[in-house]
């Protein structure tokens, strides 16, 4: 009986850490922005004369630091802000970061810039008093430093 118990054990230790890695798997290029969404934003980068490297989701990013730390996030990795005691998982956080994040380590900085659907898409982002502060359907542009990962 002990034998079995400690058997079965470790198949739920093992099926566990399995399905813990498949919810950390994550393909960058699996969601994408549609074509017109992305004309636009490269509308919007020729004119304000920005040169970006675009990612094949659709999102256009700049490094300006890659970083050197030894670690780059995963879809799993935990982030907080800097001015609260709030802290997300990468995974849930908009698709934008999930994809852009990732390309820096831990000191890097990097500028994103987002087609609608990949940020807040057709939904609008209301503040507290219930003012919209973020448009639907709203090129988002995002300036991010990666402190750490946990």
């Amino acid at each position: 009986m002990k034998q079995i118990f400690v058997g079965l054990f470790f198949v739920i230790l093992f099926s566990s850490c399995s399905k813990n890695n498949d919810e950390c798997r994550y393909d960058p290029c699996e969601t994408v922005a549609p074509a017109s969404e992305v004309s636009q934003l490269e509308s919007y980068l020729s004119g304000a004369s920005i040169t970006a490297t675009k990612h094949c989701s659709g999102v256009y990013y700049i490094i300006d630091a890659p970083g050197s730390g030894g670690e780059t996030p995963t879809i799993c990795s935990i982030f907080d802000q800097a001015t609260s005691a709030v802290s997300f998982q990468l995974g849930g956080l908009i698709e934008s970061w999930k994809k852009g994040i990732p390309l820096i380590k831990t000191g890097g900085k990097i500028r994103l810039y987002c087609p609608p659907s990949l940020a807040y898409g057709s939904q609008e982002i209301r503040d507290g008093s219930g003012n919209v502060v973020i448009p639907a359907n709203s090129i988002l542009i995002f300036e991010i430093e990666l402190n750490g990962v946990f």
